[in-house]
């Protein structure tokens, strides 16, 4: 995940720069810049890998201002390297930026005819050209940035310097979250309140939307029409555990409404917008040659390796094989040569999951680990590994790596598809291009939290849950149980929805909420003959699904929740989100503890 850091100070700012994005760098980057302000003029420093190259670029080449901006990268759009670096700049306007701008091809297209002149392959540069071609034209700094963020698509978070500007940064969010610091005749701003915290214990939250102009003397923050708002500036710890937790009351709400930032993270590492391919780390193989796909995980991750399998499945036309840890690793089973394995972790360090890794490749597999840590013994005992950018999750209940391992496992499918020439070109392009709209799509699935808070409360009575899906949906649906069982305490099961008639349909009467999650795709129909058999049977039924999907059956639900309509190989990664927020709101409603549920923990590192 990139890092931001912005500050407006009192002497000089430079080291200041280097100790925040220090602490920023848990979350994964290999490139880093700063931007300062010297009589007036952008200065940057920037270096290709660990901040350790910046310092000493910065030990030679010294940089002075009390006014600056800060990033962490990940490589997204072009090769890591000082050029794609950020701080991004032209002479009158320096960007950094988290996320993805979606829209940039045809922005830089616009703006090259208009007469700027483009250095790297990022994204980010179209937003620096966009605003300096606003400042071109006579707009005043502020009036630049608004006409620019009116024309952006996607998910981001942007810092803004200015030359000649000593007092004035301007931030805006979008999906991507930023942090406003308070100081005593200085402003920050930052990724979040851990960036800061030597710094200042006094932190506002921007708001989806908001965008922020900061002096010396404070800030003025307008939401995303323009209008005035005040945003609460309140008292942090300086512990990571309390910082780290944001405006939310629970690190699990935070963990949620970051995914729009997460998963955009996690796709810019392998796709490129510009031809609408994705491209995956080296992993020391040819993928044509993969004969069969092996899929292992625990718990929530074993969840993602079941969505994984419809979609290698079904695009790439691999045959694969998902098991949990714990019984792959003593079925002992035969593995043909040829074969590839994917083992699925958070921590990188479950026991299971290890020792299933470990009898993989005795058997002569190719082992892939897909780990949100890159120092874990998993990524290290691995023959190659697809990183999840998700950050620290402390939440006991997985959710934004989750979504971060379905970004991983769909880009995965896509690239062995592509390799087989399994799928033609265009629709190759097509689902990525649906990948890279998910981050911003998902922005508005959190839109619904209000409305998922007032259902949740309705159910949270409920002895027992059931939830329903078909196809990538039925993972899900499992998913969902998990979530309700691991943190409020309700016994809840997942069904595929066709497997009603077979047995789960005796449990259905008016006590028992059932959950639908029924996207408008070619299983939709099916499914909603289920619901109606639910319905007949005096089951309450939520229902996930699109504006289709709900003008279909929405008479039938009790309550229905509108989901974006988008292409149904990215479903999972959106549907993921509203069955996280039901979870969680009723866990707050029936008071458990959310984070720590009992009897549970983070990383299982033993049987």
């Amino acid at each position: 995940m990139c890092g931001i850091v912005g500050i407006i100070g009192q002497g000089e700012v430079a080291p200041l720069l280097i100790e925040g994005l220090m602490r920023l760098e848990y979350r994964g980057y290999d490139s880093a810049g700063i931007a300062t302000l010297v009589n007036g003029g952008i200065e940057r420093r920037r270096a290709e890998g660990k901040i350790a190259n910046l310092k000493a670029r910065l030990d030679e080449a010294p940089v002075a201002g009390t006014i600056g901006i800060g990033h962490t990268r990940w490589a997204t759009h072009g090769v890591p390297n000082e050029v794609n670096a950020h701080p991004h700049a032209t002479a009158r306007v320096a960007v950094v930026h988290n996320g993805i701008i979606e829209n940039f091809r045809e922005l830089r297209e616009e703006l090259t005819a208009a007469g700027q002149v483009f250095e790297s392959d990022t994204d980010t540069e179209a937003v620096v050209h966009l605003i300096d071609h606003h400042l071109g034209r006579g707009m005043d700094p502020e009036e630049a940035v608004a006409a620019a963020l009116k024309r952006l698509e996607g998910a981001f978070a942007l810092a803004v310097l200015f030359a000649g500007r000593h007092d004035l940064l301007i931030g805006a969010r979008r999906g991507s979250p930023l942090a406003i610091g308070h100081g005593d005749g200085e402003m920050f701003l930052g990724s979040d309140a851990l960036a800061l915290a030597p710094l200042t214990r006094r932190i506002a939250y921007l708001e989806d939307g908001d965008w922020c102009v900061l002096s010396a003397e404070g800030a003025r923050v307008f939401d995303a029409e323009g209008a005035p708002v005040e945003r609460p500036v309140v008292q942090t710890a300086f512990s990571g555990a309390m910082i780290g937790k944001g405006e939310h009351r629970h690190f699990m709400a935070k963990e949620i409404f970051e995914q729009p930032q997460v998963m955009g993270d996690t796709l810019n590492a392998m796709f490129n917008p510009a031809e609408r391919t994705i491209t995956l780390p080296d992993l020391g193989m040819d993928l044509k040659d993969i004969s069969r796909v092996t899929l292992i995980g625990c718990g929530t991750a074993s969840l993602a390796a079941s969505v994984a399998k419809y979609w290698i499945e079904h695009v790439a036309r691999v045959p694969v094989e998902v098991d949990v840890a714990s019984e792959f690793r003593y079925r002992c089973p035969p593995l043909p040569e040829g074969g590839v394995a994917l083992f699925i972790s958070q921590s990188g360090e479950t026991a299971d999951t290890l020792a299933a890794l470990r009898y993989a490749k005795s058997q002569g597999q190719r082992v892939i680990g897909v780990v949100n840590v890159p120092e874990s013994t998993i990524a290290r005992e691995a023959d190659a590994v697809l990183p999840t950018l998700a950050g620290p999750e402390i939440g006991v209940a997985a959710t934004k790596t989750f979504v971060s391992q379905l970004m991983v496992l769909a880009c995965f499918s896509l690239a062995l598809a592509e390799a087989r020439g399994a799928v033609a070109p265009d629709r190759v392009a097509a689902l990525s291009a649906a990948l890279a709209e998910v981050p911003s799509r998902a922005v508005e699935v959190l839109n619904h939290d209000k409305r998922i808070r007032d259902i949740a409360a309705d159910l949270a009575e409920a002895r027992d849950v059931l939830y329903l899906g078909r196809g990538t949906s039925y993972p899900l649906a499992l998913e969902g149980a998990l979530k309700l069982k691991e943190i409020s305490y309700i016994h809840a099961e997942g069904y595929a929805a066709g497997e009603m008639k077979h047995g789960p349909i005796a449990l259905i009467d008016e006590t028992v909420p059932v959950i639908v999650i029924a996207p408008s795709d070619g299983l939709f129909e099916k499914t909603a003959s289920n619901v109606q058999e639910v319905v007949a049977r005096g089951g309450r039924v939520v229902l996930f699904s699109d504006a289709a999907g709900i003008a279909r059956m929405g008479d039938t639900a009790l309550y229905a929740i509108e989901m974006p309509a988008v292409d149904p190989f990215v479903t999972p990664l959106l549907y993921a989100l509203p069955i996280q927020l039901l979870a969680y709101h009723i866990a707050v409603h029936k008071g458990t503890d959310v984070d720590q549920p009992r009897n549970l923990a983070k990383s299982v590192t033993v049987e």
